[in-house]
């Protein structure tokens, strides 16, 4: 059974942090490339942060570029999203992905709210 667990989420002032971590079971975690999306409301789905299956590469959204940082851990199956200098915009509903050789899997999502 896959599973994808998001944790981390919470309500946080501006210029605060939050960690998110994304568990994940049942399948080949390090054959696959993860990236956190994440949608506000109202607003359609949008990727965040994307990392190489071996972890090698990375790619943001230029919304948070140098704010936020994707790392992945292969030997515990989970996948980090490191949120710095959090804004009231980033304010979203954030889903972990997995994909890989035209399969896709989904958490369930985290909510972030970044608010005074």
């Amino acid at each position: 059974q896959v599973q994808l667990v998001e944790s981390g989420g919470g309500l946080v002032q501006p210029g605060g942090s939050l960690r998110l971590s994304c568990a994940a079971s049942g399948f080949t975690f390090d054959n696959f490339a993860m990236v956190w999306y994440r949608q506000a409301s109202g607003k359609e789905r949008e990727l965040v942060a994307a990392i190489t299956a071996a972890g090698g590469s990375t790619n943001y959204a230029d919304s948070v570029k140098g704010r936020f940082t994707i790392s992945r851990d292969n030997a515990k199956n989970t996948v980090y999203l490191q949120m710095n200098s959090l804004k009231p915009e980033d304010t979203a509903v954030y889903y972990c992905n997995a994909f890989g050789g035209g399969i896709d899997y989904w958490g369930q999502g985290t909510q972030v709210t970044v608010s005074s």
